[in-house]
């Protein structure tokens, strides 16, 4: 029996919303009837009114499913647009996370050499422990938490994804 590999591909997706109660729930909803996976969510109110929301959704798919997710969200009532920003062009991607990490000597030598590596901040240290705030893409934050794993990463709290197309248009 052959079994064919659908190729999935990572997209960033932002949806513009009313600010309303129940529409974090409905789009939750989409992807958990479907079986759709959702990688990072962040949701913040953007306007002066406090109207209108951005969410940020990371998922994976191969492209029919992503068109469809993309279709799917548009037929929302209160969704205003969708953007796809893998598919849209040039985009910025930021995360942050907190990183507690416990050591000692050499262990707390290092873990402060390689959070300047990272540009991380400290933002709280006791004689045993720090945590550190770090932004950047996913992929160097997976990176800082890896090696503060080998130090003694303790816990890690992130924020989730979000994105914005380049240049000086907005959405």
């Amino acid at each position: 029996m052959k079994i064919l590999h659908r190729e999935t591909e990572r997209h960033v997706l932002t949806v513009m919303v009313d600010n309303e109660a129940g529409i974090l729930a409905k789009i939750a909803g989409l992807f958990t009837a479907r079986g759709y996976n959702i990688d990072s969510l962040t949701v913040a109110d953007i306007t002066e009114n406090h109207a209108v929301s951005r969410i940020t959704i990371v998922t994976n798919g191969p492209p029919s499913v992503i068109d469809q997710i993309h279709a799917q969200l548009e037929r929302l009532v209160p969704v205003h647009k969708v953007i796809d920003l893998t598919e849209s062009g040039p985009h910025l991607e930021r995360e942050l996370a907190l990183v507690k990490v416990s050591g000692k000597g050499e262990n707390r030598v290092e873990a402060l050499r390689l959070a300047d590596v990272f540009r991380a901040n400290v933002v709280d240290s006791t004689t045993s422990s720090f945590i550190f705030e770090i932004v950047g893409t996913p992929e160097k934050v997976d990176s800082f938490i890896s090696l503060m794993r080998e130090i003694g990463l303790v816990e890690v709290g992130r924020t989730g994804v979000v994105g914005m197309m380049r240049g000086p248009e907005g959405i």
